[in-house]
């Protein structure tokens, strides 16, 4: 007999279907709830609200579990490239050579932007964020490839749209760089691998010729694939939200850009530097931080510590930590701020506060101090998350149109005013 839930509501009981997952994640299936009893729940933030199946990304938080499509991350960024990961979360599987020379030719093909997009650069005032700007080139993208937002597109058109967006992201994000910096801007380079050709975008000058540091490319490779999904974020459930009313891949990602520019959400790189600034401000004393994080009637936090999901070590910052020590030795920067990172780093993972409660140091954490000795300013971090997040956004939209799932309509329990009459505005 399959397995069953039972809800008594006003003296009457209302039996509901548990279903479960390959990873033996178990939910009660709702759906008829309010169709046979009136009632809906009330779930806020849905933090425990399954909005869709997916068979992309599992995430166990409890025993520290990150996969894509059943791969370990952990071996995935020891082995694989930025793009096979991306096919992999795009199509399902990892791809045969053959495959991926073929998926990395077509976005190769297509880094690119139309001229035009210069003309609208132009347009930001220069106190622009770069994540307003990126997120409205990307919609601006529908202007250019109007068949884009027809709701009834061919596996053909679809594969090119991933294409575009995949190969366009990075030219467009290294061009808000230039642009904000008064640098000239750099066309992608076909001879180079995806993550080389964006550093060479981002740094190099026509004035002089640009090598692009293995290390640094390799420890972007693996800050892209570690990015890349996390399960129903909230950028992500943003993406099928919005994509769940037949919205262009463009017009879909432009709003899980918006979600991800949050602090609370990809702003939190951002937030770990702001405060490394603002301890150097304060004179660079770590320990008096520390203290103050331990106290519970002070209102400062450590930025970059602990994880909402992960109730143990991310496990996104073992292997991210190993690459932040081999780029800080690499380009040996003598930065006040990573040393103030480094004493912090130590403090968390020695002090029994912090053990016992498992406040480690996070992927935002390591990928901040990452981003800081690349040269990378602050504004621009979430920039490079959402590079790294796209793959799992186009997966998780393509996926929801694969599925034909309805268009998302969550409900609410009002608790405003109740019926009155219009008063004129004479009388009031």
């Amino acid at each position: 007999m399959a397995e069953s839930a039972e809800i008594i509501l006003d003296g009457k009981t209302y039996s509901f279907p548990v279903t479960e997952g390959t990873e033996h994640e178990k939910a009660i299936d709702i759906a008829k709830l309010r169709d046979q009893s009136g009632y809906v729940t009330l779930d806020s933030g849905y933090k425990n609200t399954g909005a869709t199946k997916s068979a992309i990304t599992f995430l166990d938080g409890e025993e520290g579990i990150l996969r894509y499509r059943g791969y370990p991350i952990e071996q995935l960024a020891e082995k694989s490239s930025f793009l096979e990961v991306a096919y992999l979360l795009i199509y399902g599987a990892l791809p045969t050579q053959s495959e991926l020379d073929n998926f990395s030719h077509h976005i190769t093909m297509h880094s690119l932007v139309h001229e035009d997009m210069r003309k609208i650069f132009d347009g930001f005032p220069s106190s622009t964020h770069p994540m307003a700007i990126l997120s409205s080139l990307v919609c601006a993208l529908t202007g250019f490839y109007p068949k884009s937002i027809d709701p009834v597109q061919s596996k053909e058109e679809i594969d090119l749209n991933i294409y575009r967006l995949m190969a366009k992201i990075s030219t467009i994000a290294a061009w808000t760089y230039k642009n904000q910096m008064g640098h000239p801007l750099n066309y992608p380079r076909n001879d180079l691998d995806y993550c080389s050709n964006f550093l060479y975008m981002m740094f190099s000058f026509p004035t002089e010729q640009y090598k692009v540091n293995p290390v640094v490319a390799r420890a972007l490779n693996k800050l892209l694939i570690l990015h890349a999904d996390h399960e129903q974020n909230c950028s992500t459930s943003t993406v099928r939200l919005v994509g769940s009313s037949n919205a262009s891949l463009y017009g879909s990602v432009s709003a899980g850009i918006n979600a991800l520019w949050g602090p609370l959400h990809g702003g939190a790189n951002q937030e770990v530097i702001e405060m490394l600034e603002s301890i150097q401000r304060d004179g660079g004393d770590t320990q008096k931080f520390v203290d103050k994080a331990k106290d519970k009637n002070d209102p400062f936090r450590l930025m970059g510590f602990g994880h909402r999901v992960y109730k143990n070590f991310d496990p996104r910052a073992k292997i991210i930590k190993v690459t932040a020590d081999e780029v800080l030795k690499e380009l040996g920067v003598n930065d006040p701020l990573l040393t103030i990172a480094q004493e912090l780093e130590q403090a968390a993972l020695t002090d029994p506060y912090f053990v016992e409660r498992k406040l480690y140091p996070n992927v935002d954490f390591y990928s901040g101090i990452i981003y800081k000795a690349l040269g990378i300013p602050t504004q621009m971090f979430t920039v490079l998350f959402a590079m790294g997040r796209l793959p799992g956004w186009i997966a998780q939209w393509k996926e929801m149109r694969e599925n034909k799932e309805p268009i998302g309509r969550p409900r609410q329990i009002y608790t405003g005013a109740t019926e009155r009459d219009y008063v004129e505005i004479g009388n009031r």
